[in-house]
């Protein structure tokens, strides 16, 4: 199910599989994957502002004790700190913290607990200290197999994918919060339904919002709900995403786009596992994993004021990067296949595989997956003709130097079509780059950064 005005074209491909039995991959794979893959993201304990034995602590398995006594894995030496104040133990949604019955108790966001799962990024209070709770990131990515080709779905031969999928199948024992991170048109949302789908929330619901495409008034509404008349125009009551995401996960597509005065509110949220409806004085308890996906970079968001850095860390538990299919060219001719199947057809003609193969895709994924589409419908690719094909490749071959470099030459040529493809878009909108962006699959913003840096007129 998904929110209004969120992208459902882009889940037309790949529909979700099943995960590939261990009896088709090696039994070295096999093996890596049974100790890997279940046991939940490790966690950095750090004492901070004080005096602490050891100062941080690696929780890969099991559970540790932090406490003023000698038995202690942490040993914090002060006065209001019990001799075993806490435990902490590693669980799929972060670490379950228990006291101990110290004297001056456990605390978080101000409130004493006795039990209770933190998600990785939270911090506690230990008597007076401060106790950071941290993803153990590095641990990822020790002892990866990048010997898959493939994962749920998702598809690669390239170095940069079958690490990826390496990492998502590290990432299947946990439930942290991921932000997925890649330029329009990679496939930032199948990656996110790869997550949900290899997780132990697979069960549940996964319900997507675009945060770019929600009217800035009504962003709460759509995230949190609202009651019945709770403003002009609500004439019934509305779940918002988090309860309909209950048990499941909640995939927030955009999220650099989230206004400013929002994201405090989705902090809270995400913080206390409680939302609120607009209009309403009672919160509700909500269980969701949260998969956050942009094309921005949000440290520079951060940096810039325009994002909280409190909920870029609160999102970034796990921070998944998605190469641009410019970088990955080796992909292109499995994912040209893959789209063709699902569009009907067995096999692409060796002619027309050469041609995807030699084109840049501004748009990534997208832009090849529509390529593949006009081609199953009209027998040819869009802008292309035959006979023009043929000179160009008896133009390039008389251009093209042997005995330079690839990529020098691969990158000249590039920014050769590059050049022409915008300036002949341009001139095809009348300088409309909103249309111009419509079109090629890019964002506006990208699209108007590519014209400035090859010089390319934009009106």
């Amino acid at each position: 199910m998904l929110a209004n005005g969120a992208r459902r074209g882009a889940l037309r491909y790949p529909p979700p599989v099943a995960k590939q039995p261990a009896q088709h991959r090696s039994a070295e794979t096999a093996t890596l994957a049974r100790e890997v893959v279940a046991l939940p993201l490790g966690a950095l304990i750090r004492v901070v502002g004080a005096k602490a034995s050891p100062p941080s602590f690696r929780l890969s398995a099991g559970s540790c004790v932090l406490g003023a006594g000698e038995g202690a894995h942490v040993l914090v030496p002060e006065t209001t700190v019990s001799r075993r104040h806490v435990e902490l133990a590693l669980v799929p949604e972060g670490v379950l913290v228990t006291d101990l019955g110290s004297r001056n108790g456990t605390f978080y966001l101000g409130q004493r607990v006795e039990k209770m799962v933190l998600a990785l990024g939270s911090r506690i209070r230990v008597g007076n200290v401060e106790v950071a709770i941290d993803a153990d990131s590095d641990r990822l990515l020790e002892r990866l197999s990048d010997s898959e080709t493939s994962y749920r779905g998702l598809v690669g031969v390239s170095s940069a994918m079958r690490r990826l999928f390496a990492v998502l199948k590290r990432l299947e024992g946990s439930l942290v919060n991921v932000l997925v991170h890649g330029e329009s048109g990679v496939g930032k949302e199948l990656v996110a339904r790869a997550i949900h789908a290899g997780s132990a929330r697979a069960a549940g619901p996964m319900y997507a919002v675009n945060c770019g495409a929600l009217a800035r008034e009504l962003v709460s509404s759509e995230l949190f709900g609202h009651k019945r008349g709770a403003f002009t125009g609500a004439v019934e009551q509305r779940v918002g995403a988090f309860e309909a995401a209950h048990g499941g996960t909640l995939f927030l597509d955009e999220i650099g786009e989230l206004p400013l005065d929002v994201q405090p509110v989705l902090l809270r949220a995400l913080e206390s596992g409680e939302v609120r409806p607009v209009g309403d004085t009672e919160a509700k308890r909500v269980n969701v994993r949260v998969v956050a996906a942009t094309n921005k970079s949000l440290d520079d968001e951060v940096k810039a004021g325009r994002f909280r850095g409190d909920l870029f860390y609160r999102l970034a538990v796990v921070k998944l990067e998605v190469p641009p299919l410019r970088d990955r060219p080796e992909d292109i001719e499995l994912l040209a296949k893959t789209f063709a199947r699902y569009a009907g057809i067995a096999e692409l003609p060796a002619d027309v595989l050469a041609s995807l193969s030699r084109m840049p895709w501004p748009g990534n994924a997208r832009e090849l997956r529509n390529a593949v589409e006009a081609f199953v419908a009209l027998g040819s690719l869009p802008g292309t003709a035959g006979p023009a094909l043929e000179a160009l490749d008896q133009l390039m071959q008389q251009v093209i130097d042997p005995e330079r470099p690839y990529a020098e030459q691969k990158e000249r040529f590039a920014e050769l079509f590059t050049r022409n493809y915008l300036t002949l878009l341009l001139a095809r909108t009348g300088g409309n780059q909103s249309e111009a962006a419509r079109i090629s699959g890019m964002e506006r913003s990208y699209l108007g950064k590519l014209c400035t840096k090859l010089g390319v007129a934009k009106g």
